[in-house]
């Protein structure tokens, strides 16, 4: 009897040891969030949804990584640095590619959809002092692009190119974050920034809160030479102060993007958390009311992951 007692009871402890080596395996599972600078969309986005992470599963550590944003997000996730990273369709595209160029030394081929999101608007903004009313104007100005090889700055070329123009012709390049961008020309150091994000983000809003502007028209003729993945899109009036009139530009849609490695399970919960927080993330940028289920699919560059592909299927999104 004192036997069966033990082997029950060396059971048991066998058991609750298979039960319990899978929490302790989850209770180690590291989620980095790969966003963009701190005055951008891409951060507080990011920050809004690490915090739907961390309170809906409570056995994963999350945190944001403010980063030079798409090309530097993902070569992070390639590197296995980073679970879950924003990115320009054309940089996924790209990278995709392996697009030596622009930043990618080789095929990313661990990359792996997670959802389309937003679109991010190109915001070419002025001083109105400098006297830019038109691309045009651009040449002979200084103008910032964006950090060198970010997603703004490969649309910046993108745009440039297709407009009859390259960098050669600008007085001067600066290649800068969103907030280092306004702050120039709050100082009269700089005459305009590209600044390629989401509508309403926090640095134009600053810049115009600060002094007057120009925001500047891509015009449909310059859209249509880009092609996809670039589409016309218009920033309403009153975006910003002293915006009075809408204004004609192109944009390019935003996608989240994990990798090869990341858990079928936790790719799934990141998806699935994503959609059911919707209304906590526009709390953190209006930007979010974009963000629709029904399109999340459209347009992916990259495989899904098979954790976003089930929770697409259990939705309803994919057959």
């Amino acid at each position: 009897m004192r036997a069966s007692y033990w082997k029950t009871g060396l059971a048991a402890a066998a058991a609750m040891a298979l039960s319990l080596s899978p929490i302790a395996a989850k209770a180690d599972e590291f989620i980095n969030i790969l966003t963009g600078g701190t005055s951008g969309v891409y951060y507080p986005l990011g920050v809004a949804i690490s915090k739907v992470y961390a309170d809906n599963m409570p056995d994963a550590r999350v945190q944001v990584q403010s980063t030079k944003a798409s090309v530097e997000n993902l070569n992070l996730l390639q590197q296995g640095r980073g679970e879950l990273g924003f990115s320009l369709g054309d940089s996924v595209k790209l990278a995709w590619e392996g697009d030596a160029e622009v930043g990618f030394k080789s095929k990313l081929d661990k990359l792996r959809g997670i959802a389309a999101i937003y679109p991010n608007y190109i915001q070419i903004v002025a001083s109105k002092d400098s006297g830019i009313t038109s691309l045009e104007d651009l040449k002979g100005k200084a103008v910032s692009v964006g950090a060198p090889k970010s997603g703004t700055e490969l649309n910046a070329r993108a745009i440039f190119a297709a407009a009859g123009m390259s960098y050669d012709d600008l007085g001067k390049v600066e290649y800068l974050p969103f907030g280092e961008s306004v702050e120039l020309i709050k100082n009269r150091q700089l005459d305009a920034t590209l600044q390629s994000a989401g509508l309403g983000v926090a640095s134009i809003r600053d810049l115009a809160a600060s002094l007057p502007i120009t925001v500047v028209s891509v015009p449909a003729s310059v859209i249509e030479k880009l092609g996809p993945p670039y589409i016309s899109a218009t920033i309403p009036a009153e975006t910003y102060d002293g915006q009075a009139n809408a204004v004609e530009t192109a944009a390019v849609v935003n996608f989240l993007v994990s990798r090869e490695g990341v858990s079928d399970d936790t790719a799934y919960e990141m998806t699935k958390l994503l959609f059911d927080n919707l209304s906590t993330l526009e709390a953190a940028h209006k930007a979010a009311a974009q963000i629709k289920l029904d399109n999340a699919t459209k347009g992916m560059p990259i495989p899904l992951h098979p954790g976003a592909e089930r929770y697409y299927k259990e939705a309803g999104v994919l057959k």
